[in-house]
């Protein structure tokens, strides 16, 4: 079959797939339901960001929501920050992550709640979608963690956000079962339409305009910005990386060959720690995917 045939034949499921038609129209009109930040993590982004707040100030917000300030304080301790000391208060893990990084970490705590649903199968669909961004969320952090010029907890939300479109298209599904002919639809409907959503949430959601770069370029395998190397490139290694033991190998890159891991490894990391990095750090990425879940 001619690349021709497979478009004609993609626009031909595409006109008769009623979950994209849907989607597509409401997302055209801004009229498609996007998820909302948590309330908690958008009283905490606020407190953090006023010039006037300090460390116990903030702790306070923080403070509201025991479970976040439990992984807060879980999280300082982790490999990633672990000091001298284990810390054992608010003010003090906001002290050692710092409150940009603890911005960002608390986002991430957050996020769970906009993967859900009611229905037996969407749910499903939620919970693996949620397992396979908190797990590129961890391999994420740890890889940036280990390249220096790179944000760990940046690239921890960076990775949780990088499938974040498919979550309205989920949705939407969810109140209305009857439009899910057949299994292909959903499939497509992500397809086509996950970029253009993740692009509008992150705007919607005033997060930083290179994850758009992140969310774009996620399985972009060949991309080469002709730029040093950015947390789309991280992402993308980070995906790639999670699909081991999962996807044919063989219909998955060589990821030693890939432009985004050779800017990685050529302009940050010992030659000698080549692929098998993360492979060396798995018990860093089930740590931090555990607090995640």
């Amino acid at each position: 079959m001619t690349t021709l045939d497979n478009a004609s034949k993609t626009a031909a499921n595409l006109a008769k797939n009623r979950l994209f038609l849907d989607c597509y129209k409401f997302m055209q009109s801004d009229k498609l339901s996007l998820p909302t930040i948590p309330d908690v993590s958008f009283k905490i982004r606020r407190a953090i960001n006023d010039d006037k707040a300090n460390n116990s100030k903030i702790a306070r917000v923080v403070q509201t929501d025991p479970a976040i300030t439990a992984r807060l304080i879980q999280i300082s301790n982790s490999p990633l920050y672990r000091g001298r000391r284990k810390i054992e208060s608010c003010p003090e893990a906001l002290t050692r992550i710092g409150l940009k990084a603890s911005q960002d970490i608390i986002t991430a705590f957050a996020m769970k709640a906009v993967f859900k649903a009611k229905s037996p199968l969407i749910r499903k669909k939620m919970q693996e979608l949620w397992a396979h961004s908190s797990y590129v969320a961890s391999i994420s952090a740890v890889f940036a963690h280990k390249t220096p010029g790179f944000d760990p907890d940046r690239a921890m939300l960076a990775g949780l956000v990088h499938d974040i479109g498919i979550v309205p298209i989920l949705t939407y599904a969810d109140k209305h079962p009857d439009i899910l002919a057949n299994p292909r639809d959903l499939a497509e409907t992500v397809k086509k339409l996950r970029i253009e959503i993740g692009i509008q949430i992150i705007r919607k959601w005033d997060f930083p305009s290179d994850f758009e770069g992140v969310i774009s370029h996620a399985e972009n395998w060949q991309r080469d910005s002709g730029k040093p190397a950015d947390y789309s490139d991280i992402v993308m290694i980070a995906q790639l990386h999670s699909f081991i033991g999962k996807v044919d190998i063989k219909k998955m890159p060589q990821m030693d060959q890939l432009p985004a891991y050779q800017k990685l490894v050529s302009g940050n990391l010992d030659i000698d720690q080549s692929i098998n990095i993360l492979d060396q750090a798995k018990d860093e990425i089930e740590h931090i995917r555990q607090m995640l879940n």
